[in-house]
């Protein structure tokens, strides 16, 4: 793997403190320290182009819920970000101002980068220009717990049928449905704030 440059892509700062997802409570600075200091541990993602870096997880938070008997859930059909087709969010009613005090201190942080080549193929949601070794930050995966969290069922689902703004998995019918398996097993009882 080739590291020639490390970018914040602006998808991933939606994951606020007042947002539904986890994130990390330090600077932009820090963050690309943290990822930089963790990209020898790297390893491959789900697809070749995509980067799965362990980091400290001091100072991240995640947004993941064990639901209880009897929360209430809420949702919306709104595109991620603009240019994409919208989708569903479902997640455990919150209130934004309320959101952070149910985020917990993170047991595991994984930050997901993806190789600007491969942002480039779904039509240009990459920022660095698509050559070997510019790498971009797209997901911060703080986890609740300390082994490994799967992708949610949707976001699996719509990186391999290809919605907008999906990246293709490549995985073969058993392998999705191996993958679907584990998903279904980890979020059938947690969600995302929403």
């Amino acid at each position: 793997m080739f590291v020639e440059q490390v970018h914040i892509n602006t998808f991933v700062t939606r994951q606020t403190p007042e947002s539904s997802f986890s994130c990390f409570m330090g600077t932009d600075t820090e963050l690309l320290v943290a990822v930089l200091a963790g990209i020898d541990k790297a390893v491959l993602g789900y697809r070749d182009g995509v980067l799965i870096v362990p980091v400290a997880p001091e100072g991240f938070l995640s947004a993941v819920v064990t639901l209880q008997d009897g929360d209430k859930l809420a949702g919306e059909f709104k595109a991620r970000r603009a240019g994409e087709a919208p989708r569903q969010h479902v997640g455990l009613a919150v209130p934004e101002e309320n959101r952070v005090a149910h985020k917990s201190p993170a047991l595991k942080v994984d930050v997901i980068l993806y190789a600007s080549s491969v942002l480039a193929e779904d039509g240009g949601s990459n920022e660095l220009p698509p050559v070997d070794g510019n790498w971009e930050i797209i997901s911060i995966n703080a986890s609740m717990c300390e082994g490994d969290e799967p992708i949610a069922p949707m976001t699996l689902l719509h990186n391999h049928f290809g919605s907008s703004g999906g990246t293709a998995t490549n995985m073969t019918p058993e392998q999705l449905e191996d993958a679907l398996r584990v998903s279904f097993d980890f979020w059938k009882n947690k969600t995302m704030l929403a």
